[in-house]
């Protein structure tokens, strides 16, 4: 099992103009690239990067972050400022907070884990993932994902 030091926890994260500053303090469960039009959308991008990590292990340093994207949907929050979306709360019931990787502080060494929504993947991205999904892996994989994320993922150094 991967420990905190492993991962060279604490990491820093913030928005791009610095209002929202955040802390990530507990060994993340996944990273991942959506390919979902949802995600190119929000990010004006080919998909969106997350860090999937436990809510104890996440918290707002400062700034007040607002729910923006489809609102009666997941909650998706953005900076009030320069707009970053900059982590996504998916509901009370799950034990975790999707952090946009790029607003890391170093967000060099991240590379996603897995991939999904490849279904609707734009013919020519391409992201490296060890594992690629048409759509969301299964409930009852995840935890063999975890696992071998905390054990092959890539990791600062």
């Amino acid at each position: 099992m991967s420990t905190a030091n492993d991962w060279n926890l604490p990491w820093e994260a913030g928005c791009r103009c610095g209002q929202i500053r955040m802390r990530v303090t507990e060994t993340p469960l996944l990273a991942s690239a959506c390919h979902c039009t949802g995600c190119q959308r929000m990010s004006a991008s080919a998909f969106s990067l997350t860090l999937t990590v436990p809510k104890t292990g996440f918290e707002v340093l400062s700034g007040t972050p607002v729910q923006g994207g489809l609102q009666k949907e997941v909650p998706h929050f953005h900076c009030p400022h320069c707009k970053s979306w900059v982590f996504t709360r998916p509901g009370d019931q799950f034990p975790f907070v999707n952090l946009r990787a790029t607003m890391l502080d170093d967000a060099r060494w991240f590379q996603p884990f897995i991939e999904t929504w490849t279904q609707e993947k734009l013919p020519w991205a391409k992201t490296g993932a060890a594992r690629s999904y048409a759509t969301q892996p299964d409930f009852a994989e995840y935890e063999s994902l975890i696992g071998d994320y905390r054990t092959h993922g890539a990791r600062p150094r």
